[in-house]
């Protein structure tokens, strides 16, 4: 157990949500506007694009990143970086987002599958080969990232908030670990019906869901004590429910087939789900109180 000194009991600090984070949300954005342009064209005229290209995975690939982003942009200020650091972060990040919205986008809609490229042409390789080195560059930088809220004075500051984040934390690396799966298996299958894409998506869902229930807590009238518990049953139990989807993704098969490990995610997730709405009951009737 960490033997810092925390906020006094009761302390409700100001948050400072995207402080200073404006291209980050600009980039976030965009992605949106993007994943929009592709559903547009989706509706009308199809996803399937001769000979590989589908541009319902730009238009969910787009969204993903868009949301990515702007969750990360917003628990930034709370990660102890200065100005440099943030920099060192951001910039270079924003330029690996926007080649991955190059990238899937226009490959997408040029009939080509930007990850995995089947007799394309020397162009269609070069950024296939590219896309797969700005994969592993967004995964080092998020590690950068990631480490700095495992610092005592960031959990200081924010025990509740940053705790919650460290499980967000490592639910986004179990996240990119299944997106290397997928490049490692060449496709998203294992087995018969397994699917690592569940995985992948679910562990950055993390980045709202965890942090979110601990940001609540801070909402409420309950000791410092028992809202960093309800945050570490949060977190462990949403991390568990990933690593069953995991194992039974390894085992080829799907999440929706009953089974002991699908059971036991699903009772982890729900346990996520009755802490956070503990902590949003006990926020709603503080706020009723203060008014």
């Amino acid at each position: 157990m960490e033997m810092v000194n925390v906020r006094s009991v009761g302390a409700r600090p100001a948050f400072r949500w995207f402080e200073g984070e404006k291209w980050l949300v600009l980039t976030a954005v965009l992605g949106f506007l993007l994943s929009a342009f592709c559903g547009i064209w989706t509706l009308v005229n199809g996803a399937e694009v001769a000979p590989g290209g589908n541009v319902q995975n730009a238009f969910s690939f787009n969204a993903a990143i868009g949301i990515f982003l702007l969750s990360t942009a917003l628990i930034i200020p709370y990660s102890g970086l200065g100005r440099r650091g943030r920099a060192f972060y951001r910039y270079p990040y924003i330029v690996l987002a926007l080649y991955s919205y190059f990238a899937e986008t226009v490959q997408n809609f040029r009939g080509v599958n930007p990850r995995f490229v089947k007799d394309g042409s020397a162009f269609d390789k070069a950024v296939g080969n590219v896309f797969a080195f700005i994969a592993l560059l967004l995964v080092v930088f998020y590690l950068f990232l990631a480490a700095q809220y495992f610092r005592r004075k960031v959990y200081a500051a924010h025990p509740e908030l940053v705790t919650g984040i460290r499980y967000a934390m490592v639910a986004v690396m179990l996240s990119f670990a299944a997106g290397i799966w997928i490049s490692v298996n060449q496709g998203r299958t294992v087995g018969l019906h397994g699917n690592i894409i569940w995985l992948h998506g679910l562990g950055f869902h993390a980045l709202q869901a965890i942090p979110l229930v601990a940001w609540l807590s801070t909402r409420t009238s309950l000791s410092v004590w028992v809202r960093l518990r309800m945050i570490h049953l949060t977190g462990i139990c949403y991390v568990l429910g990933l690593v069953f989807i995991g194992w039974q993704t390894l085992l080829g098969h799907t999440v929706l087939e009953w089974s002991t490990l699908t059971v036991a995610a699903g009772f982890c997730f729900l346990l996520s789900l009755a802490a956070g709405a503990l902590m949003l009951r006990n926020a709603d009737g503080l706020l009723r109180k203060m008014h």
